[in-house]
């Protein structure tokens, strides 16, 4: 383990979820490794001391957690694993398996639920997801998160779940002693020792993968994917003290008006395209308001005068967010062919089409495609789109870019970075 930081930082690291999607992400964290090795702040602490993350997110932000005294590398690790993906290591693909899950999903569409419920037919899930249980193991060592803590390379590490039982959605969190818990309006935060439990639950996505029980003041609930019902995103790495944050998408923030009229048509939509909206709708969403939400509490702090503002509790949290500039489903589309067999003929069922041209069939298909040739695309993506930040990452975190303006080049530019380090206000 290398020596710990020598002050905190608080800058926050936020990745969403969105199922196989969660590989641009990965693709972003290998862009900003690269920037970080280039700028010479390689032998800084590590980047974000503060990690949220949710669903497949949350899986990544727990691997990054748990390699914080060693961020390259950690990342390289994440980067070996997402650039070799194959659907077996996440959920059964094999024939066997699919007629266990699967095939009982397709009977009840098939002979009713009232003949499904005479024969005792009770799926749980779409898929089983038992494999990604050892995945995780080796992936994802969380018994080194109370050492990372104590040694002061990490802050805190959140994952966020939404509870089947109670309605609740929560965010739980490992972190210094100095974090506390809160509690909103359908949403609480509580402070426990985070399990790979945690991280199946965190990314149960509704009816595709089976719910998980957590243990909640000594009585067991129900945990489904943290999209759920999150109003606020963002509020978690606030909570944990977070002034600056870096958010990783799994999806474009809003789709160009062109684009979607292309793609509208008459015909009846699929459950397939139904599926995909309602999967679009729980992870993209509230995540595109909450941002908006952060940008306009921004503006109205900005207008209070400065010396109230340094008597008060209220302050800015800088917003760095990087999301897909190309349509996910399209990629999806060009690869629904690389699933297994028994899970084509399965998502074909519903709608879920192997012509490349259907790309509002491939939305629920991009959300389960954990196929090599679909990861390393979208790592692809993600690691341009955040090259093509460079900038704006380098100024976000304070690195020196010695291939970008100087001074001498281009005062203005030097100045605008500068000045958004001083006040990130000044943008918005």
């Amino acid at each position: 383990m290398s020596p710990p930081p020598a002050t905190p930082t608080k800058t926050g690291l936020l990745l969403t979820g969105g199922g196989a999607r969660a590989a641009y992400q990965v693709g972003v964290m290998e862009a900003i490794a690269n920037v970080r090795k280039e700028c010479g702040a390689i032998d800084e602490p590590n980047p974000f001391p503060i990690i949220t993350g949710t669903s497949a997110g949350a899986i990544n932000a727990a691997a990054l957690a748990c390699g914080a005294d060693n961020f390259d590398a950690t990342v390289r690790t994440v980067v070996g694993v997402w650039r070799n993906f194959h659907a077996h290591q996440v959920y059964r693909a094999d024939s066997i398996g699919m007629l266990r899950s699967g095939a009982s999903w397709m009977t009840l569409l098939s002979i009713g639920w009232l003949l499904a419920k005479w024969r005792r037919i009770k799926p749980r899930s779409l898929l089983d997801n038992a494999p990604l249980l050892d995945l995780l193991k080796d992936l994802v060592p969380l018994e080194r998160i109370p050492g990372l803590i104590e040694g002061g390379h990490i802050h805190a590490l959140a994952i966020t779940a939404s509870s089947y039982s109670s309605g609740d959605h929560v965010t739980f969190f490992d972190g210094a002693p100095g974090v506390l818990p809160w509690v909103r309006t359908q949403r609480l935060a509580i402070r426990d020792r985070i399990t790979h439990q945690h991280l199946l639950a965190s990314s149960a996505i509704p009816f595709v993968f089976p719910a998980k029980a957590l243990p909640i003041d000594g009585h067991d609930q129900y945990f489904g994917d943290g999209s759920m019902r999150q109003s606020a995103p963002v509020a978690a790495a606030i909570h944990l003290g977070a002034e600056r944050i870096l958010v990783v998408g799994a999806g474009r923030m809003h789709e160009p008006k062109d684009e979607v009229h292309l793609n509208t048509t008459n015909t009846y939509p699929s459950l397939a395209q139904i599926a995909g909206h309602a999967l679009s709708n729980i992870f993209l969403d509230a995540l595109a308001v909450d941002i908006e939400r952060v940008k306009r509490i921004n503006q109205t702090i900005s207008l209070v005068p400065a010396e109230m503002r340094a008597a008060s509790a209220l302050k800015p949290v800088e917003l760095l967010v990087i999301s897909p500039t190309q349509r996910l489903d399209g990629i999806a589309a060009k690869h629904v062919g690389d699933l297994p067999g028994p899970v084509r003929t399965m998502l074909g069922g519903v709608g879920v089409s192997a012509k490349k041209a259907d790309v509002k069939g491939a939305a629920l298909a991009s959300y389960l495609l954990f196929e090599e040739g679909y990861t390393r695309e979208l790592m692809a993506l993600g690691y341009g789109d955040a090259m093509n930040k460079k900038g704006e990452i380098c100024a976000f975190f304070g690195w020196t870019d010695p291939g970008g303006p100087t001074e001498t080049e281009d005062g203005a530019f030097c100045k605008l970075f500068v000045d958004r380090r001083r006040d990130p206000l000044r943008l918005r």
